[in-house]
């Protein structure tokens, strides 16, 4: 049977390109997206063309019904999941921020575990999850941050904290975590926001910025190294002793 696979916020950056190099593995792939459907059709459309199954639903993680209609979705397209992506995060959007000050929390923890615990009957021992952070988040406390950035680095590493109080739990049900964490990608609309709030940031990173893809391929070759025991952490680009020397 196939390997099927979920990306959460799939239709572009670290998210499509996960999409896409899964595809040209063989992984049946699904993924979210909030709006943009003409792109995410783009994503299915090109992760077909590797000869597998794509599945694109339009879903906000924040919001339950969403997730449960997600649930459902999937569990019309597929038997059984072999490995979860938690990519979709948010915090830097001004429209939305200005009308729920709490959204950091709300996409980048508590959504993360609605996810986990809504597709939870669908993965397939031995299976696994991969949560997608960032150096700043990761490494919350000891490194300096951005002003405009600190909320989604603390919001993403209460995520990742919440995460790994379940390995546990998730073990008992066959399941593992794996946490990848990333300089800062180039071309993502993180990326294009954190330059705008903090002019010349691109310039500090170079030679440190990392691409979507290898993100993804970092991704994926996690998913396939059973070696790596759960609570595991990849690390992808520049130097987190760096950044806690500031």
């Amino acid at each position: 049977m196939p390997r099927a696979a979920i990306v959460t916020g799939g239709s572009r950056g670290i998210g499509a390109a996960t999409c896409i190099s899964l595809a040209a593995r063989g992984y049946d792939v699904a993924f979210t997206y909030r709006n943009k459907a003409a792109r995410a059709a783009d994503v299915a459309a090109e992760a077909e063309r590797a000869g597998v199954r794509a599945l694109a639903v339009r879903a906000d993680i924040t919001v339950a019904e969403d997730v449960a209609r997600l649930g459902a979705e999937l569990t019309a397209w597929t038997d059984a999941l072999d490995l979860i992506v938690l990519n979709a995060s948010g915090g830097l959007e001004r429209e939305i921020l200005a009308q729920d000050p709490d959204y950091p929390m709300r996409i980048n923890r508590d959504a993360q575990l609605a996810v986990v615990d809504g597709l939870l009957p669908l993965l397939h021992p031995p299976a696994t999850i991969i949560y997608v952070t960032s150096h700043w988040a990761h490494r919350y406390g000891p490194v300096r941050q951005l002003p405009a950035y600190e909320p989604i680095a603390r919001s993403k590493h209460a995520g990742e904290e919440a995460l790994r109080a379940r390995v546990a739990d998730l073990g008992i049900h066959g399941v593992r975590l794996l946490v990848v964490t990333g300089d800062l990608v180039e071309g993502t609309i993180t990326a294009r926001l954190l330059e705008r709030a903090s002019p010349g940031l691109a310039a500090t990173r170079a030679g440190a910025a990392i691409t979507p893809t290898a993100v993804a391929e970092a991704i994926i070759g996690a998913a396939g190294d059973r070696r790596l025991a759960s609570g595991a952490t990849i690390v992808v680009g520049g130097a987190l002793e760096a950044l806690e020397r500031g």
